[in-house]
């Protein structure tokens, strides 16, 4: 055997011995408490308390299945609270409490209480966007009470309370916003951000078989990383439209000399935002566009006909139009928080102009004229054009 030969298979050796050591210091699943939702409230005392809904892992059986019970996936969910000054106290505080090493790698949401997010959430931020296991993908939210009273809540369809809230989270009917996406907002030009609120719903009144359930209703408002308000749904569909993430929609309208309704569903959308700075005015065109579906005809009307069509297409431009409207008119004029991404717009498109006033933005955005100009297309007016259960005499063609 050559030399060579024998310099190959002591290298082949030496190279599979190192491979083989590449497991020491692995983390069995079995010695790990998985995060899969954290809430964060602030406490009487002003101090931060931390809410974690666990997956505490069986142990493993043949084929990699979890054993136990607890859930579809063979696991227990718990949840356990510790306090501290800080969020990572709190964190410290709730590891005294578990046999386990807790886990960031699979939270779902992170939701800030009420009490929490008004006073300011920067500095939990911070502490979530250092940690390497945090998920910058995760969900955040902002709940109506304490974060702890919505965790806490037993679902009767998903396996846990995070899961409901992820799942809302990205319905596309309303925000979604990752901690990303909090981050980049709160470090934006405007320093504005806008994160979905949850509101707990107590059972119907004589049905007590039914448990309180979470729903995301209202979208909670920030300036400067503190909360100042809310606004309801129909308010937060403006936003997305203004912020050109509207996704799902159904607008209901009414044409002019008609009894009954028309109900369109939007399947494509785009929103456009043009800047304009003259004589020391700022303006935002913003252009919206909008291409429906008709899933209801409650009037007489054929839409074969292009005339009603035409008519249809221009009322939904109408309501479409009013919708982002009291939008302004609210979050603008009377929250003056500039969420809609204005700041940037103007940044980019005029930077030496906005340099001159980046100080006194928040003084400025309230005043920035906004013209808005909407336009609907019906792409598919029915399988049936012509109203249903109406005797063909009546029909309006």
């Amino acid at each position: 055997m050559g030399i060579l030969q024998k310099a190959a298979k002591l290298l082949f050796v030496c190279v599979h011995l190192i491979l083989l050591s590449g497991c020491w210091d692995r983390t069995e699943v079995n010695d790990l408490a998985l995060i899969v939702g954290l809430g964060i409230d602030q406490t009487k005392d002003g101090k931060i308390m931390l809410t974690a809904e666990l997956i505490v892992p069986k142990a493993v059986g043949g084929g990699g299945q979890m054993m136990g019970g607890g859930g579809a996936g063979g696991s227990e969910t718990i949840i356990r609270s510790g306090t501290g000054v800080t969020v990572a106290d709190a964190i410290s505080n709730l590891q005294e409490k578990l046999s386990r090493r807790v886990f960031w790698g699979h939270t779902k949401v992170i939701m800030f209480g009420e009490k929490a997010a008004k006073a300011g959430i920067r500095q939990h931020l911070d502490f979530l966007s250092r940690n390497p296991e945090v998920r910058l993908r995760s969900n955040v939210l902002v709940s109506e009470g304490t974060a702890k009273s919505v965790l806490e809540l037993v679902p009767s369809i998903e396996q846990s309370s995070s899961e409901v809230l992820r799942e809302l989270s990205e319905s596309q009917l309303l925000l979604r916003v990752t901690v990303k996406d909090v981050l980049q907002m709160l470090s934006g030009d405007a320093g504005a951000a806008a994160l979905p609120m949850v509101k707990i719903k107590p059972p119907e009144e004589g049905k007590k078989e039914l448990q309180p359930i979470a729903f995301i209703q209202r979208t909670a408002i920030f300036k400067k990383d503190k909360m100042i308000g809310d606004i309801d749904d129909q308010l937060t569909r403006g936003v997305l439209w203004l912020r050109n993430e509207i996704k799902e929609a159904n607008i209901t309208i009414k044409p002019k000399g008609e009894k009954g309704n028309i109900t369109a569903t939007l399947i494509r959308a785009h929103t456009e935002l043009i800047p304009k700075y003259e004589k020391g005015k700022w303006k935002m065109i913003v252009k919206a566009t909008a291409e429906d579906d008709i899933i209801l005809n409650g009037t007489k009307l054929d839409l074969l006909n292009p005339k009603y069509t035409k008519m249809i297409e221009k009322e939904l431009a109408k309501e479409t139009n009013k919708r982002i409207r009291n939008t302004l008119k609210k979050v603008q004029k009377e929250m003056k928080a500039d969420i809609f991404g204005f700041a940037e717009v103007f940044h980019r498109k005029y930077p030496r102009e906005w340099n001159r006033v980046k100080d006194r933005w928040e003084e400025i955005f309230p005043d920035v004229e906004v013209v808005v100009k909407t336009k609907a297309y019906v792409r598919r007016p029915g399988i049936d054009t012509a109203p249903q259960g109406l005797p063909e005499q009546e029909v309006k063609k």
